[in-house]
């Protein structure tokens, strides 16, 4: 599949199977991208199962030159097959956690007739098997020498991948894009749920700081939590930051306060909806209000020329739709260039 010698980045986006139809395999790309099409705790709209699809579909359509990084495309980017089976699980299981929330939903008990304690743990155990999937994968691509990069699914999905970075890292902080903190303990009694994913990733010791960006649809407990943990998250959420830009302070300048509370290493997870919800409108959970992508690049980019490294990153809850998909592949790409871009300073 390398075929480098004869290949026109300029050319037709060719649909062979790999993102933005780029001539790499396993073996020959530098970055591996894996697809997780999971969203079975999501508690507001489905779809983003197919948000992994959406994004390959959409990719091949994308020109490659990059204003940040013009040849990145040559780093090499392979996506491996999205895996039928965990799509399969998906649905099934996505039926059975309806039913919980459901119950919950209408104030009764998970132990009242029929006792659904047991789908619980049921669902709890499919979600690790999933983690530990991607942990292991993950952690092989690292093995080799490969950098990584996850496409969910709701925002469980990047767990496992957390995991195997805190592995190879001892210390790392996360830039986090989202509407959503994302730091609720095991939510509906989930205990890998979209709405835990920063919850759970807090467990490893190794993420130093948590710094989250265009919050704006949060509980007391959440905030509670950042509150209380010592600045080792740091909120700034959606309503301070449009008042501060109203108020005359530049984008540019937040920016790079923003990136001062971060360490060396950064892994960066994106969740669609932090965005404007015209951008993606299909994902999960949408929130109005939110950024406009070329903002959230300029965070980015400030990022990569502050001298720190991008070590790893997810997008998640890309609706299942073909203009969501566009909008995902592009910032998959560009999120690729930038963390090539970084390990090269």
């Amino acid at each position: 599949m390398n075929n480098l010698h004869n290949y026109n980045p300029s050319g037709i986006g060719q649909i062979n199977g790999n993102l933005f139809g780029l001539p790499f395999d396993y073996e020959s790309a530098n970055l591996i991208v894996f697809g997780v099409p999971w969203e079975v705790t999501v508690s507001y709209g489905a779809g983003t199962a197919n948000g992994p699809q959406r994004i390959l579909d959409a990719s091949p359509q994308l020109d490659l030159f990059d204003f940040d990084h013009p040849d990145g495309w040559k780093q090499g980017i392979f996506m491996v097959e999205i895996p039928q089976d965990i799509l399969d699980k998906n649905k099934y299981y996505r039926a059975l956690a309806a039913q919980i929330i459901e119950r919950l939903e209408q104030g009764q008990q998970l132990t009242d007739t029929p006792d659904l304690t047991p789908v619980l743990a049921e669902i709890n155990q499919a979600c690790q098997q999933v983690n530990q999937w991607l942990f292991e994968n993950c952690q092989e691509a690292i093995n080799h020498g490969k950098k990584v990069a996850v496409i969910g699914g709701d925002h469980s999905s990047p767990l496992g991948y957390l995991q195997a970075l805190a592995t190879k890292y001892s210390e790392f902080g996360i830039l986090h894009i989202d509407a959503h903190a994302d730091l609720r303990d095991a939510y509906e009694g989930f205990k890998f749920s979209h709405a835990s994913i920063m919850f759970n990733a807090m467990k490893l010791p190794q993420i130093s700081k948590l710094v989250q960006v265009g919050l704006r649809d949060i509980c007391h407990d959440e905030v509670e939590i950042i509150n209380q943990s010592n600045g080792r998250v740091i909120a700034y959420y959606d309503p301070v930051i449009k008042q501060m830009l109203y108020s005359g302070k530049t984008w540019i300048e937040l920016c790079r306060q923003i990136i001062n509370h971060l360490p060396e290493y950064v892994y960066i997870s994106f969740d669609v909806d932090g965005l404007d919800p015209k951008l993606c409108p299909s994902t999960g959970t949408p929130v109005p209000g939110g950024m406009e992508l070329e903002e959230t690049f300029c965070l980015f980019r400030e990022l990569v020329k502050s001298g720190r490294k991008i070590i790893g990153f997810d997008v998640c809850e890309v609706g299942d739709a073909e203009w969501d998909g566009n909008v995902g592949a592009r910032i998959v790409y560009k999120l690729a260039n930038l963390m090539d871009l970084s390990q090269q300073k």
